[in-house]
């Protein structure tokens, strides 16, 4: 697992820009971690990389928001799912690995590990706006150098 750390809320969308620059169409980003820790800052950066323009609300209460930008983003949240069926039933399996990017947040939730996937693990730092994440690659080669400024096991 490789790890880094962000410093700020800006440092965290600075460094999902930089990790959705190494996304291709048909990849999955799951994002774990506690309420608040980043994981929309982080995919807005990725947005932001994928030439997804304009406000980017947390699709909590509709579970997903496509987005047109360079490549199609499919920003799901699956906070309020309380079995893995309801991913299924409701068709949101239908955004991962297709056309576009999808950007999961709870995606223990649905019991999901698609691939290819980068999977991240958020949590706070004893630091004031620290973020650690941890992140592991499924079923994909990215060339990670690009976040080299973020590495914390360097």
């Amino acid at each position: 697992m490789m790890r880094f750390v962000t410093r700020s809320e800006a440092d965290t969308r600075e460094f999902g820009a930089a990790l959705g620059k190494l996304l291709r169409p048909g990849d999955a980003v799951l994002l774990s971690g506690d309420l608040g820790v980043g994981k929309s800052v982080l995919a807005r950066g990725i947005a932001s990389s994928l030439g997804v323009a304009g406000p980017m609300p947390s699709p909590t209460f509709t579970l997903v928001i496509p987005y047109e930008g360079e490549i199609p983003l499919y920003h799901l949240d699956l906070y309020r799912l309380t079995d893995p069926d309801e991913f299924f039933a409701a068709g949101l399996d239908e955004c991962v690995g297709g056309d576009g990017v999808a950007v999961v947040e709870w995606p223990e939730r649905a019991g999901l590990s698609p691939e290819p996937s980068v999977r991240l693990a958020l949590s706070r730092t004893p630091d004031e706006g620290e973020c650690a994440i941890g992140m592991e690659v499924f079923g994909m080669a990215p060339d990670a150098s690009a976040l080299n400024r973020w590495r914390a096991d360097a």
